[in-house]
C-alpha cells in the first residue's frame, strides 16, 4: 500500500499534466498503482477494511467481558464452550480494537508553578541497612516547585509531632515558605475531609500560621498533582541509599542533608539550570521567616518512679531523688528530653531512640542511686539466728550471695527450721550440708527431719521399714 508522500507526488504530477507511464517510472511504483490513487482522488491513505470472524460475536463478547470481569481468559473459555474457537491474542486484539474494557487514555498535563507560589511536601515509607540491620524507617521531603529546592530526613516513626518538627526545620533550611503546601490526604496533617474539603489539625494549621502558608490538600488518588516531591522519594531510593553505609540514624540524616546540599548547587538538564541559580529567582517571593520560631516539642504527663526515673517510649530518664513519687512534666523536643516540675526546670536529657529501652543516669544521681540501692538493716530473725551458732551464720551469709542482697524470704524460713526443731540437730543438718555445698533449705529441712525422726514424731526408721 501506498504511503500518504506517494500518493501526493501521484496526484500532483498528475495536475501538472504528466501520464500514467510517466509517474509510474519516475516514481517506480506499477501503472496500476498509479491508476488506482487517480481514481480514489485522496492523498490520504484510505483505511485497511476487511471482515473479521468475531463481527456476528460482538455483543456476545461485550456482555461475557461484563459477566466475566474484564477477565479476558474467562471469557475465552465461555466462548469455547460455546463452540466459538479463538485464540486468546485474537480475542484481546478484537477487544482493543472494539474499545471493550479499553479506558480512554488522558493526556498527563503539566503544572506551572510561578516562584514563591507553592511548595509540596510528603512522606515515604524505606527500607534502608542502618548499622547494619535492615529498618523500616519514614522518609520525609518538602520541595519548593518553582526552583526545586529539597530537604529530606528520615525518622523512626511519623505523627504529627515528627511532622511539625520537620517542617519546621525544613522551612529554616529553605529560607522561607510558599504561600501554599500542597500534601496528600493522610491523617497526620488533615483532621477531618479529603482534598479541596480537608481540614488540617489544629496544632498543624497553627503552623502553617506562624509560617504564613496554607496546607492544601489533593483530590484522593491524584499524586500527579504532587509530582515534585513524588520524585525525589525515587531520586533517594535509587541514587543517595545505593553504595552508601549508615552508623545510625543521625549518621544517615547528616549524609541525606550533605546530599541535598549537593543536589541544589547541581545544574539540572531538565531545568537548564541549577536550583540554586532558579532560588534566586524565587527566594524574594517567598514568605519571611518570623522573627522568632518556639521550639517544638511534645508534652507528656509522667510520674517518677520508686527508683527515680521517669519513662518515656521504652527509655528511662533520672531526676533528682526528692522528686520520687510526684508528677512532672516532660517535653519531648526534637534532640533532648526536658523535664519540669511545675514551671521549674529540674533536668534536661539526650534524647535516645524509640523503643531502645535504655536507662539515662545523669552524674549527679548515680550518688542518689546508690544510696537507693544500699543494702537495708539486718532483720530481727536474721541477728537471732547468727547469735545461735556460726553454722547458722555461714549459711546465712550463703544465702545473702546466692540471693544478692534479696534473701530476707529464706531467712525467714530458715527461722521457721530452727524454731520447730532442736537448735543442736538443726546446727548439724547445716554444717553438713555446708560442707557439700548444699544451700537447698527444704532439702536441709529433710536431713533435719530424718536427724528427729523417732524421737519428737511417729516416724518410721528406716530400719523399720525395712524389717516391715
Amino acid at each position: 500500500m501506498l504511503d500518504l508522500d506517494t500518493r501526493t507526488a501521484i496526484l500532483k504530477l498528475h495536475e501538472q499534466g504528466h501520464g500514467k507511464k510517466t509517474i509510474a517510472r519516475w516514481l517506480r511504483i506499477s501503472k496500476n498503482s498509479v491508476k488506482k490513487v487517480l481514481q480514489d482522488g485522496r492523498a490520504e491513505v484510505p483505511p485497511l477494511s476487511r471482515t473479521e470472524c468475531l463481527d456476528a460475536h460482538l455483543e456476545r463478547i461485550v456482555e461475557l467481558h461484563r459477566s466475566c470481569k474484564g477477565n479476558w481468559v474467562r471469557v475465552r473459555e465461555e466462548l469455547q464452550g460455546e463452540g466459538i474457537e479463538v485464540a486468546y491474542s485474537t480475542l484481546t486484539a478484537f477487544g482493543r480494537r472494539n474499545r471493550i474494557g479499553v479506558t480512554p487514555k488522558k493526556r498527563a498535563g503539566r503544572y506551572h508553578f510561578e516562584p514563591g507560589q507553592e511548595m509540596q511536601h510528603d512522606t515515604s515509607p524505606h527500607d534502608v541497612t542502618i548499622g547494619g540491620r535492615v529498618r523500616r524507617v519514614q522518609c520525609a521531603s518538602l520541595v519548593l516547585c518553582y526552583s526545586r529546592k529539597q530537604y529530606a530526613q528520615v525518622y523512626p516513626r511519623w505523627s504529627r509531632f515528627e511532622a511539625r518538627c520537620f517542617l519546621t526545620e525544613a522551612l529554616k533550611w529553605m529560607g522561607g515558605a510558599a504561600a501554599d503546601c500542597m500534601i496528600d490526604n493522610s491523617s497526620v496533617i488533615i483532621a477531618e475531609g479529603t482534598g479541596k474539603d480537608a481540614v488540617p489539625a489544629p496544632e498543624m494549621k497553627a503552623l502553617a500560621d506562624r509560617f504564613g502558608f496554607d496546607f492544601i490538600a489533593h483530590a484522593v488518588g491524584d499524586a500527579n498533582r504532587s509530582s515534585r516531591v513524588e520524585r525525589l522519594f525515587w531520586v533517594i531510593e535509587t541514587n543517595f541509599y545505593v553504595g552508601r553505609t549508615f552508623a545510625d540514624l543521625a549518621d544517615l540524616n547528616r549524609q541525606l542533608l550533605a546530599w541535598c546540599e549537593r543536589r541544589f548547587h547541581m545544574v539540572q538538564k531538565r531545568l537548564g539550570a541549577s536550583p540554586a541559580e532558579l532560588f534566586a529567582v524565587e527566594q524574594p517571593a517567598l514568605k519571611p521567616l518570623p522573627p522568632f520560631i518556639p521550639e517544638v516539642y511534645e508534652r507528656h504527663r509522667r510520674r517518677v518512679d520508686i527508683e527515680g526515673y521517669v519513662t518515656l517510649h521504652t527509655n528511662r530518664y533520672s531526676v533528682d531523688a526528692e522528686l520520687i513519687h510526684h508528677h512532672v512534666e516532660v517535653r519531648e523536643g526534637t534532640d533532648q528530653i526536658r523535664i519540669f516540675d511545675g514551671h521549674r526546670l529540674v533536668e534536661t536529657h539526650a534524647k535516645q531512640p524509640y523503643g531502645a529501652r535504655k536507662r539515662v543516669t545523669l552524674p549527679q544521681h548515680r550518688d542518689q542511686a546508690w544510696r537507693r540501692r544500699a543494702p537495708s538493716q539486718a532483720t530481727p530473725e536474721e541477728l537471732l539466728l547468727r547469735r545461735q551458732g556460726s553454722e547458722l551464720a555461714d549459711l546465712i551469709d550463703a544465702l545473702q550471695r546466692q540471693y544478692r542482697g534479696q534473701a530476707t524470704k529464706a531467712v525467714r524460713r530458715l527461722h521457721r527450721i530452727w524454731t520447730d526443731y532442736p537448735t543442736e540437730t538443726v546446727r548439724e543438718a547445716i554444717s553438713v550440708a555446708l560442707g557439700h555445698g548444699l544451700l537447698d533449705l527444704g532439702r536441709i529441712e529433710t536431713m533435719v527431719l530424718q536427724r528427729v525422726a523417732g524421737d519428737f514424731f511417729r516416724l518410721p526408721t528406716t530400719s523399720e521399714t525395712d524389717d516391715g
